[in-house]
């Protein structure tokens, strides 16, 4: 009865805890909010110009759910054009993540593949992806493909860069006690530099997505007739603000969530590193 009676009070203090560090997330989001509604209801700027953040929520929310149709031919249409965008988002991401990782491991790791690789990529990497929508129009056509092909350049060299420092700056001690215990190149590479260099590997990975989210939307604004990117551009042509900032919140609010996923993969896949930090704290 005693120890019921000594958690309770605990977990009573944790959930307490947990619920404040969540009022604290909103409180900027909140102040915000409510300056924008106070300057757009000041008169300061015609309503066309800047809606007030409750029409902008009216336009959303007919958006998704297509209550009232005023947003014309997008309402109720919101989650077909979150799911176009999210498909090219991920498609170019997955496969930027994988030749990435790939590339960055192999130039960090080997003399061979940074002598041959790195320089041609190096020089490829300061060519704005935007650059290259005229080439990927003509390649790919106006559909996914160049969407795809855009986000692609635009995720890959965060997660080449990461991986690349990531390998490169491993403890040299870890790699000398694996060669002291018997491991070979290929057991130090996955056992040791590998893992050594997760975490540099995720934070390019989280640059990385929001480096597609802000790819997928510009090639939806030119070289794709669907997606979030293609209704905002759409909108602007027709005056709709309203569903022009609904658009910017949608893509806010996914690349959040998109970014939230990878952490909580990090959080799961790099469990020894926070138990290694707390150890070290504690000490």
């Amino acid at each position: 009865m005693t120890s019921v009676i000594d958690v309770s009070p605990a977990r009573t203090a944790f959930r307490l805890t947990r619920a404040f560090q969540g009022l604290e997330r909103l409180v900027v989001p909140a102040l915000l909010v409510a300056g924008w509604e106070a300057f757009a209801r000041s008169g300061v700027l015609p309503p066309a110009l800047l809606p007030a953040p409750s029409a902008v929520l009216h336009a959303l929310g007919d958006w998704v759910f297509g209550f009232d149709e005023t947003t014309q031919t997008y309402s109720g249409h919101w989650l077909r054009d979150a799911l176009a965008s999210a498909l090219r988002v991920f498609g170019g991401f997955a496969l930027a993540s994988l030749l990435g990782i790939l590339a960055g491991v192999a130039i960090g790791w080997s003399r061979l593949f940074e002598k041959t690789l790195e320089p041609t990529l190096q020089m490829l990497r300061p060519i704005p992806p935007v650059s290259w929508i005229p080439l990927a129009i003509i390649w790919f056509g106006i559909a996914d493909k160049p969407a795809i092909f855009l986000v692609f350049l635009g995720a890959f060299f965060p997660v080449l860069m990461n991986a690349i420092h990531g390998v490169k700056t491993v403890d040299h001690n870890l790699v000398r006690a694996g060669a002291m215990m018997g491991a070979n190149g290929r057991q130090m590479l996955t056992d040791i530099v590998l893992p050594a260099a997760l975490p540099s590997i995720f934070a390019g990975l989280r640059i990385a997505v929001g480096s597609a989210w802000m790819l997928t939307v510009t090639a939806e604004m030119v070289a794709v007739k669907s997606g979030l990117g293609y209704v905002l551009w759409d909108s602007y042509y027709f005056l709709r603000y309203d569903i022009v900032l609904a658009a910017m919140i949608s893509i806010g609010l996914l690349g959040y969530l998109s970014d939230l996923g990878i952490k909580a993969i990090m959080a799961r896949t790099l469990r020894w590193q926070q138990t290694t930090t707390v150890q070290g704290r504690a000490g």
